[in-house]
């Protein structure tokens, strides 16, 4: 797998866990404005990031949240749990 690639996965994987830790934030501090601008910020970034990987390589999750180019991607190979990563 590229470094590219490998690279893009792990500002995906960095980005998500970003937002998410944000976002756990935001349940206890729902009215800390620096806070909400960070955790859209970061959505922003994560759906960017996300974007491009399926634009280049293929749609990382099923069920309807990833549109597909023709043909259907979702059936090619690598599947994302499939997928090897590097450190």
């Amino acid at each position: 797998m590229s470094d590219s690639r490998n690279e893009l996965m792990r500002k995906i994987q960095e980005l998500c866990f970003a937002c998410l830790d944000m976002n756990l934030y935001l349940d206890n501090n729902p009215c800390d404005k620096n806070a909400i601008a960070t955790f859209n910020s970061l959505c922003n970034q994560f759906l960017e990031a996300r974007c491009l990987y399926e634009n280049k390589y293929g749609p990382l999750t099923n069920f309807g949240f990833s549109p597909s180019k023709y043909p259907f991607r979702w059936v090619e190979s690598p599947w994302p749990w499939e997928r090897e990563f590097n450190d």
